[in-house]
């Protein structure tokens, strides 16, 4: 498990988030047993009929697991529960919530001061990433690739070769850099293909290799693989430590050269995010 602090001060336990249905309460503690974070969901996964119920069932939960490893997606903004969501949310002002359909930084700032991350599916909502992503208690900034191509009218499934289409692959890079330029913690999309674990390894590889500091699992099978993706190798590590050792040893200022390779302050940046990443001392 790696925790990501934000620059509101709000630690999000990653890197694998797993969303459990709100109206499952049976199954909260064995979600939040498997995974770094678990999502109780008021929003998709519960039909209109059960909103009330599983309501009611997530603040009952809510007692019995640690508020530090629990995030509730509430409905949507302009939703006929989203409101109830939220007051049933008050005896529990430290739970991070995750809001849905995100596309304006206002709604976000609403919730203060509990923590919010905002889930931009919509052509609206990654346009306004970054000003969303600046709102003062917005701690996380995740993509939703389902609702995004139904968003622009686009057809589902990957391209050929299994990546994305270009249109989604520009939304998955927006979404990163309005949250690292904001000082948030990027999380990644789930992958709705619950067996195809081949496909969900290459998409953690790709979101940890680019910056993404978690990923959304809608399986418990899902975790696993999503933190071997994210946990740097024993060789990763052991080269972190070589050049942050040579470093301390570096008397000169400035760069320095170990094993044909100028190390500088991006090099050193980089091998203390492995450690960090490993859950090793730095």
């Amino acid at each position: 498990m790696t925790d990501t602090t934000t620059d509101t001060g709000y630690t999000l336990r990653g890197p694998a988030l797993l969303f459990c249905p709100g109206d499952r309460p049976e199954r909260y503690a064995k979600a939040a047993a498997a995974a770094d974070t678990v999502i109780l969901d008021l929003e998709d996964a519960v039909g209109p009929d059960g909103k009330d119920a599983a309501r009611a069932a997530v603040v009952a939960g809510l007692a019995e697991l640690d508020p530090a490893a629990v995030v509730v997606r509430v409905n949507a903004p302009g939703t006929a529960w989203h409101d109830a969501d939220v007051a049933a949310l008050a005896g529990h002002p430290d739970v991070a919530v995750m809001l849905p359909m995100a596309a304006r930084a206002a709604d976000v700032a609403a919730l203060a001061p509990r923590p919010v991350i905002a889930l931009c599916e919509t052509a609206a909502g990654v346009l306004a990433a970054p000003e969303i992503a600046a709102a003062p208690n917005c701690t996380g900034l995740m993509w939703g690739s389902e609702d995004l191509v139904a968003d622009l009218g686009g057809r589902p499934g990957r391209a050929p070769g299994g990546g994305y289409r270009p249109a989604v692959e520009e939304a998955r890079i927006r979404i990163l850099y309005a949250a690292r330029a904001a000082g948030v913690t990027p999380v990644d999309t789930v992958l709705v293909a619950i067996d195809d674990l081949d496909t969900l390894r290459t998409d953690s590889e790709s979101a940890v290799g680019s910056g993404y500091a978690a990923k959304a699992c809608i399986h418990p099978k899902q975790v696993t693989v999503v933190r071997e993706a994210f946990l740097p190798t024993d060789d990763e590590v052991a080269e972190a430590r070589e050049v942050l050792d040579a470093a301390r040893e570096h008397t000169g200022g400035g760069v320095f050269r170990l094993h044909g390779r100028m190390i500088d302050a991006p090099v050193l940046a980089h091998a203390r995010e492995v450690l960090r990443q490993a859950g090793a001392p730095v």
